[in-house]
């Protein structure tokens, strides 16, 4: 599943001076955080030439050169076509990508907007969230090579066996929490009632993906900023790749629709459903299986636990209470889930 932005750790500075210099942006005058989210480093840098945004990719997974400059020609094809991005800006030497002490840096244009989750959109502005996403996946079938796409092959779905084994780890870590606290409660509840619906939907397990493509592969609230109602840019592109499309479109959805309950605003899952399988080209049926591989997905994550147990990190902690609940929820209203998506 996408991983919303949490609270980050204290950033490094960055070599302010020694980046500048490969840029023809002036002097800073003054460089702070922003909110991030969880593979790299993102600063508002002001300079005497104006107002950019210095991205630090510090993620090992994504942070290798040739990888940014292939989201960094991807942007500047979207752009082209009309899509709200923010492609890099050149260098002195016309790369988009500046290493200084071996870290890959990139210095984009600040977009003034705010992030706007499903709750604070309108049915109509919900289908234009569709419409975008399904925009963006046509306009990356035109600008990508066909080759990535055709050696892509969808994953394999999750194996209830080895989620079983998991749960079992996890109920164990809970249990030698002493004193349990209000977390461990809920961990422990939610980990029991997890086990039984996996006992109950083991049968259930899907097939790999369908039809796959280019994504930009962690589309939610925090990666698309608004100005007034309309999008003014699509950001944070690490995870461009070759995935089932349909899956991305679902995923999104979940995370910008689901409400604190852990339940769905299917009537606006409707309208950015309808809107996405129209600009996308998707099909009814597409949507369908992307929305069981998904809640499969959902069935079998314990992501969230694992930090907080494994890796002693609690910056997801305040999303548990609502991601827990959601697959409970939707694994009752399995039907009418799908309805919204295919229908």
């Amino acid at each position: 599943m996408s991983r919303l932005r949490v609270p980050p750790p204290v950033p490094h500075a960055p070599p302010l001076g020694a980046l500048l210099r490969q840029y023809a942006a002036g002097s800073a005058v003054a460089c702070e955080p922003v909110g991030q989210g969880l593979l790299n480093r993102g600063y508002r840098l002001c300079t005497t030439r104006g107002r950019y945004f210095l991205k630090h990719h510090s993620d090992p997974e994504t942070a290798a050169p040739g990888a940014i400059a292939r989201q960094h020609r991807a942007t500047q094809r979207l752009a082209d076509l009309g899509v709200p991005v923010a492609p890099p800006l050149p260098g002195r030497d016309g790369r988009t990508v500046a290493v200084v002490g071996g870290h890959a840096y990139a210095l984009h244009p600040w977009i003034d907007g705010r992030h706007r989750h499903g709750g604070q959109l309108t049915t109509v502005q919900c289908g234009r969230l569709g419409a975008l996403l399904g925009v963006v996946h046509a306009s990356l079938e035109r600008v990508m090579p066909a080759h990535g796409r055709a050696r892509a092959a969808p994953a394999d779905s999750a194996d209830p066996a080895r989620t079983f084994a998991l749960i079992d780890d996890l109920l164990a870590r809970v249990e030698r929490r002493r004193p349990a606290d209000s977390f461990d409660e809920l961990a422990r509840h939610r980990l029991l009632e997890r086990r039984a619906l996996l006992e109950q939907h083991a049968g259930r397990r899907p097939p790999r993906g369908g039809c796959v493509g280019w994504v930009h592969g962690d589309f939610h609230p925090f990666n698309l900023l608004y100005r007034g109602d309309a999008p003014a840019a699509i950001v944070d592109w690490d995870r461009l790749g070759v995935q089932p499309r349909a899956e991305e479109a679902v995923r999104a959805a979940v995370i910008f629709f689901v409400r604190p309950a852990g339940t769905l605003d299917l009537p606006k899952v409707r309208a950015y459903a309808r809107a996405y399988r129209r600009t996308a080209g998707a099909t009814p049926s597409e949507l369908a299986a992307a929305v069981h591989r998904v809640w499969w997905e959902r069935l079998n994550d314990f992501w969230m636990l694992r930090w907080h147990y494994e890796r002693g990190d609690t910056r997801a902690d305040p999303q548990f209470p609502a991601a827990s609940a959601l697959a409970v929820w939707w694994t009752r209203e399995y039907d009418a889930v799908c309805d919204a998506f295919a229908r």
